[in-house]
């Protein structure tokens, strides 16, 4: 952008024209044209030397917090299912310097948080769907939908017979009784599956979750 700038004031010296062109506001490309004079062309191209501390966490500290925080925390021995920022921070402080990342001997949660949020990462929120694995599952679904497509064919039919003839009663009742336990037990019957760079979901943790108690409707009776 700098050397657009540049390139631009060359041709044409004026600051509102170059901003205009380039998409910046005149006095950057002033300020830009103002280092040139001063510093030389090729000086003005980098950014100056900033007040304040170097960052200390390297970007190889960062990615082993990122690849953390997509793992589980039960993994690393914790009784925790999800991660918080409170424990990454802590288990950084911890087996950070012990994984070759020095730097994350004093990590705090505020630099956990920054360091997700870049990322988009929210391991305390997990996403999750249902995903089925029956076998049988496309013949039970045809069964289950004949019984209730039987049932409006009869109610059709029933309506049909009886049409003119008011001494017979036009309404039909169907009763279907439902075999699931009293209570419904829900647990996780496979490992969770990696993440996949390639998907929508911003989060890991996606879980296979099957209902352990099966549930079947069949028709009782027909009156």
């Amino acid at each position: 952008m700098r050397a657009k700038m540049l390139l631009a004031y060359r041709e044409t010296p004026s600051f509102f024209a170059v901003g205009r062109a380039v998409g910046v506001h005149h006095q950057t490309v002033e300020r830009c044209v103002e280092r040139a004079l001063a510093y030389g062309p090729l000086s003005a191209l980098d950014d100056r030397p900033r007040p304040g501390k170097e960052p200390t966490i390297t970007p190889e500290a960062r990615t082993w917090m990122v690849w953390l925080a997509c793992d589980k925390a039960k993994d690393h021995g914790y009784p925790h299912e999800l991660w918080t920022t409170r424990l990454l921070a802590d288990h950084g402080r911890k087996q950070g310097p012990a994984a070759g990342h020095q730097c994350l001997a004093h990590l705090v949660q505020g630099t956990v948080c920054k360091i997700l949020g870049n990322e988009d990462i929210k391991p305390h929120k997990v996403r999750c769907y249902l995903e089925n694995r029956d076998a049988e599952f496309e013949r039970k679904m045809a069964e289950v939908l004949c019984v209730y497509r039987e049932v409006a064919v009869l109610k059709k039919a029933r309506t049909k017979s009886t049409k003119g003839k008011p001494n017979k009663a036009k309404s039909v009742a169907v009763v279907s009784c439902d075999e699931k336990p009293g209570i419904q037990a829900i647990a996780t019957t496979t490992p969770d599956l990696p993440p996949n760079p390639m998907s929508i979901l911003p989060s890991r943790g996606i879980m296979n979750i099957r209902a352990m108690a099966r549930s079947v409707c069949w028709l009782a009776s027909i009156c």
